[in-house]
């Protein structure tokens, strides 16, 4: 602790060393994570970063959320360069065992989960071509939004235009990549609606990683009155291929990083996807200082899986639920307050099947698994700021949380497949407490403690571990839920209105951590491990160098181990590495404008010219700490030119990443079986994208 904490404090001082007047992203930056109502980004008490739309634009061809949020200090997205599985992500650690999806995070889409109630999301689920912004919660404060909030992740949809305007994008890129998007926005007698279809498709780097997705978002906003505002959201992803070349050995590796994992071209290893949802939000104004929130959605996702293991696991689910939100103001004696209360229900129901597979394709014959599995939560929760004085506020918040599972096995239990039929049912009070001292209005120092809680996903409860080598068809109720202790001190600084400096230090403690057991053939079971502490940093800087130059630096560091020794098939001591948590991450960037920066006009014409560093650091791919990639540092150019062009906006896009086409792992397999284990999937070496954008008023 005390190596990261002189580290932080050298770094915010360098970083702040020589700020002038600069990047207008200033006092006036919005966010609503923090405390469920909208409030400047500058009085968040807590860990908060947005990421706007121009961002989004610049960071690529906007498929991923790994091109916009690598902005965002203490959050890392591994390169997986593998569609079947989606994105690793993980905030300050939480989310690294995911062998596929996200776990440990809560996603939200204007407000509707993204995440079921054990736990589990998809980040293709965000449609970045019609996103407005990207709001990421870190901290305490994250435990105010249920099982599994190790961080926040929040994606607002744009707002209809003002009239009709058409949307085009067109990019193509290194192998095979193409990637084009229609959008038509539009207000017509107080309705406003944004219309966004996209396709995607890629050859992939790798042998057996082709891809294709579809996705449509649309949103529907009116008000019927003065006092009520409503949101109608449609999202639909059809994902009809996305190969899975699994993942290499070492001496697969260093011969030849783009060959396919054992078994995945033999076996035609792939998943198909396809996913509706629909929500719909209702605020309503009491009053000046009174509101009223409410939420409801309903979606299918349907999910067909080809193993290495020659089997096929198909599921099918239905999820819905609905929210309950007051956001009040009212005054204690002489003490304004802010408040937020409300009640959550969720609820998800899968049937889970699977079989025999021969060359990727299903064999005749009986089921191996045959079982309905569902999810529910029932969440109260409150939330307060207490204006205490002009320098002094309190924040402070509870929720309780209540998650219950249920497995059905409609297959006669035998030696090697037991009854998965099961029940398990966790609950945990969630308490939060804050304090932020206003200095000045250059300055606020935050102090903020929480507790929080995370189940195991129905997927991580799908196969019980016997040994290191065998995996059971049963529901393992034997994961328990892990409970974590939050402390984090912060500080913002605005050293002019240009510029602003964000920094946190944090230290997390976890009993009962989740943790991978096993993991092969695209099967993974899991256990608990008794105690794990991480301890880090964060900070954020952007600063404008003169009224052409602009500059900005994300970076964290974290020491994630094992507080305790347990055994998972080898004894673990303690003082070991968490797996799958780069130890360090950074993101800096320097960029050039034709045109003086305009903060009233991000829409800029002209000319921009960007340099890019990333950086991450050594991350180890099992508990024994035997197997670990080393960190990298690479380098990217992006290049854009906008023109005006009758009324509209003509925008072309290039990157050019990976400049001195360095060979490195992107991603890491935790607890790999295999002999030897299949741990690693590379990163692409030099690739780029050109893109073009059109948007055009139609009047």
């Amino acid at each position: 602790m005390p190596q990261l904490l002189r580290s932080g404090y050298c770094l915010a001082a360098v970083t702040s060393l020589g700020l002038a007047p600069a990047y207008a992203q200033q006092l006036e930056e919005v966010v609503i994570s923090a405390s469920r109502a909208e409030m400047r980004s500058f009085d968040a008490p807590a860990a908060v970063q947005r990421i706007d739309r121009q961002a989004i634009e610049g960071g690529g061809p906007q498929i991923n959320l790994s091109e916009s949020l690598v902005r965002a200090p203490g959050l890392t997205i591994l390169e997986r360069q593998n569609y079947a599985q989606d994105l690793q992500i993980s905030i300050r650690g939480f989310g690294a065992r995911s062998a596929f999806g996200v776990r440990g995070i809560r996603l939200l889409i204007d407000g509707i989960p993204a995440t079921t109630p054990d736990g589990q999301g998809q980040s293709s689920s965000v449609s970045l071509t019609s996103t407005d912004r990207l709001e990421v919660l870190r901290g305490p404060l994250a435990q105010l939004y249920g099982n599994s909030s190790g961080g926040v992740i929040q994606a607002f949809t744009k707002d209809a235009s003002k009239e009709p305007t058409v949307g085009y994008q067109y990019y193509l890129g290194s192998y095979g990549l193409r990637r084009a998007d229609y959008q038509f926005s539009d207000t017509v007698g107080g309705y406003g609606l944004v219309a966004d279809y996209g396709t995607f498709s890629t050859s992939g780097y790798r042998a057996n990683s082709a891809a294709e997705r579809n996705q449509f978002n649309g949103k529907l906003s009116f008000a019927p009155n003065a006092q009520t505002k409503v949101n109608v959201v449609f999202n639909r992803f059809d994902m009809p291929l996305a190969q899975d070349p699994l993942g290499l050995t070492r001496a697969q590796l260093t011969a030849e990083p783009t060959q396919a994992g054992n078994n995945a071209i033999e076996k035609f290893t792939r998943k198909i996807v396809l996913q509706n949802q629909l929500g719909s939000s209702i605020q309503y104004a009491v009053n000046a200082d009174n509101a009223v929130t409410a939420r409801a959605y309903y979606g299918t996702r349907e999910n067909l899986q080809y193993l290495a293991s020659t089997t096929w696991v198909g599921l099918n689910r239905t999820y819905y639920g609905t929210g309950l939100q007051y956001n009040g103001r009212s005054q204690w004696q002489a003490t304004p307050i802010e408040w937020a209360a409300g009640y959550e229900f969720d609820k998800s129901s899968e049937r889970r099947q699977g079989g025999a597979s021969l060359l990727g394709e299903k064999r005749l014959g009986p089921l191996t698994r045959d079982e309905d599995n569902a999810a529910q939560n029932n969440d109260f929760f409150v939330q307060a700021t207490a204006h205490v004085s002009e320098q002094i506020s309190l924040v402070g918040g509870v929720r309780q949380s209540n998650v219950t599972f249920n497995s059905n096995d409609y297959i006669p239990a035998t030696n090697t497949d037991r009854d998965g039929s099961g029940t398990a049912n966790f609950s945990a009070t969630s308490p939060v407490l804050g304090l932020t001292w206003h200095a000045n209005a250059a300055l606020n120092i935050y102090a903020n403690y929480g507790q929080g809680f995370e189940s195991p996903t129905l997927a991580e409860m799908a196969y019980s571990g016997r040994t290191t080598a065998t995996f059971v068809n049963s529901f393992n109720t034997d994961v328990k839920a892990a409970s974590s202790k939050h402390y984090e001190i912060g500080a913002k600084w605005v050293p002019d209105r240009n510029s602003r400096v964000d920094l946190a230090l944090y230290q997390i403690d976890t009993n009962d951590e989740i943790v991978v057991l096993l993991s092969n053939a695209g099967r993974t079971s899991f256990q608990n491990a008794p105690g794990t502490s991480r301890t880090g940093w964060e900070i954020a800087a952007r600063t404008q160098l003169s009224d052409h130059i602009s500059a900005n630096i994300s970076a964290s560091a974290i020491d994630a181990k094992y507080s305790q020794a347990f055994n998972a098939g080898a004894a673990i001591p303690t003082g070991n590495k968490i797996p799958g948590i780069p130890d360090s991450s950074t993101f800096a960037e320097i960029a050039w404008s034709s045109e003086a920066f305009d903060a009233k006009n991000k829409s800029a014409l002209g000319t921009r010219l960007a340099l890019e560093w990333q950086q991450a650091g050594r991350i180890f791919a099992n508990d024994l700490n035997t197997e670990s990639a080393d960190g990298r540092s690479v380098f990217n150019l992006a290049l854009s030119q906008r023109w005006a062009w009758n009324q509209g906006l003509v925008t072309l896009y290039g990157r050019l990443n990976n400049l001195s086409d360095a060979r490195y792992v992107g991603s890491v397999l935790v607890n790999q079986t295999a002999n030897p284990p299949q741990s690693y999937e590379p990163a692409m070496p030099q690739n780029w994208t050109l893109g073009l954008s059109l948007s055009m008023p139609l009047r």
